[in-house]
């Protein structure tokens, strides 16, 4: 018998972890950060519901925070097993949880000088740059379609799903005495508009199926209809002379708006010259990706002819910001550029800043371009309930204008994911919905029972066996 535990990303977005268990093995499937309100990202200082010592490996989807972020706390709890993980996940993996803890101990740093001159109790890190180095000696990589034992009667593969450079379909073969069950995690399905990473892979078979449902409840709009209006925004602001700010999560996306702003510049309709990267961490993955271009589809030749030389070949005006003083330097630039920066959701990094100087000029634009968590200040600039916000200690005006561009969105919307998942042949396996608010999971599993094909919508702590 194997049992399954839910959890996280279960009922929210965020914090992505499942248990394996079989009569021998314990396995995780992802082992992610909660990320949102202070409430949820709460979560993460709390005890694993598992002694971290006992399970023997983790299975890595991708390497976004939401699936990896509390890797070191587990190791700092007592996981030594190995991490599997696809070949381009490797490098991400290292750069990704680097910079966490970096963030982390900044902000900690901050927090304790408050509370100590408050007299109140002093934090402590989720975990430390030891802890993450401890954590990366335990990678192994595997390369994508190729099945490999990883433990005792279980043996893994990883299958491209198109959301981010290294992201993977995960399929677990599970052998119990002499049955072989299997086990599909979809991972973060990427969106077959990918402007650069191939389209998720087909899978056909599987006893039980994980499925992501993050935009279970709409669909994007048409792309061409989007990138006109990027196209747009883009007019607007040079001739109204403000700057367009777009958050954007450093790994992904800022490598997808490079490529359609450097299409857009081949169009003759990017008017403005100067395009700042200020994301140390979204310079460093575009560097990753540019490695990786064997990984990348093949739909724009021109495209896949420049790759190799990098990305200020691709888009001309493009200015990487590294240190502070550059990006201090950006935030005093009153107008006609366009700043790319992280956090993608705003609740961190240095796109705060720009927001700041930025979201009370009636000129600026503001392009969100990614999928906004409950609880993030980029979800209260989207639902757009707010005139003012406060950001960084102070209360900014909202005068700015908000574009929402959903089809540049690196996750597969309600009919790609059902499209997808109905390639599974009959027997259809059973299906969980996972990785999704609960709006979105319950249209997302009204579709499904419309198709006669039964979804369940676990809860937190809930197990399943198989």
């Amino acid at each position: 018998m194997t049992n399954l535990t839910f959890l996280g990303a279960t009922g929210q977005v965020t914090g992505s972890c499942y248990l394996l268990e079989t009569n021998k093995q314990r396995l995780l499937l992802d082992c992610g950060l909660y990320q949102g309100s202070k409430l949820t990202e709460a979560q993460n200082t709390a005890d694993f519901p598992f002694d971290p010592s006992t399970i023997d490996a983790v299975v890595l989807s991708h390497a976004h925070l939401d699936h990896c972020g509390r890797l070191p706390k587990l190791v700092k709890d007592g996981f030594n097993g190995s991490v599997f993980l696809t070949e381009a996940s490797f490098s991400l993996l290292e750069l990704m949880l680097k910079d966490a803890v970096h963030i982390q101990l900044r902000d900690i740093e901050w927090e304790n000088k408050r509370r100590q001159r408050a007299g109140k109790e002093l934090l402590e890190p989720l975990y430390d740059l030891d802890d993450v180095e401890t954590l990366l000696k335990l990678r192994r990589p595997i390369a994508y379609s190729v099945e490999q034992a990883i433990l005792p009667g279980i043996t893994l593969s990883f299958h491209e799903a198109g959301h981010i450079l290294g992201s993977s379909i995960v399929r677990l073969r599970i052998k119990d005495q002499e049955k072989v069950k299997t086990l599909v995690f979809s991972g973060d399905l990427g969106n077959p508009n990918s402007p650069l990473l191939r389209d998720p892979s087909i899978l056909t078979e599987a006893d039980v199926l994980l499925l992501e449902s993050t935009y279970g409840d709409r669909d994007h709009k048409p792309l061409e209809n989007t990138l006109d209006e990027l196209r747009d925004t883009l007019a607007e602001a040079a001739k109204s002379g403000g700057n367009v700010i777009i958050p954007a999560f450093a790994v992904g996306r800022t490598q997808d708006l490079i490529y359609w702003l450097g299409k857009i510049q081949r169009q003759g309709k990017l008017p403005q010259q100067t395009i700042y990267l200020d994301s140390p961490m979204a310079i460093s993955a575009s560097e990753i990706y540019a490695s990786n271009t064997a990984l990348f589809n093949i739909d724009d030749p021109e495209f896949t002819k420049i790759a190799p030389q990098g990305w200020h070949a691709w888009l001309k005006g493009l200015i990487y910001s590294q240190t502070a003083e550059e990006s201090m330097a950006v935030n005093r630039i009153a107008g006609g550029a366009i700043i790319i920066a992280g956090s993608g959701m705003c609740n961190g990094g240095r796109i705060r800043h720009h927001l700041k100087y930025n979201l009370w000029r009636r000129d600026a634009h503001i392009i969100i371009a990614g999928f906004q968590a409950e609880g993030t200040l980029g979800r209260l600039l989207v639902d757009g309930n707010k005139k003012y916000i406060k950001i960084l200690g102070s209360e900014i005006n909202i005068a700015a204008k908000i574009h929402t561009l959903g089809a540049l969105s690196a996750h597969a919307d309600q009919s790609q994911l059902l499209t997808w998942a109905n390639h599974f042949k009959n027997p259809k396996p059973r299906l969980y919905l996972i990785h999704g608010e609960k709006t979105a999971c319950l249209s997302l599993q009204t579709c499904f029972n419309r198709m006669d094909w039964h979804a369940s919508i676990p809860k937190v702590g809930e197990q399943i066996s198989f």
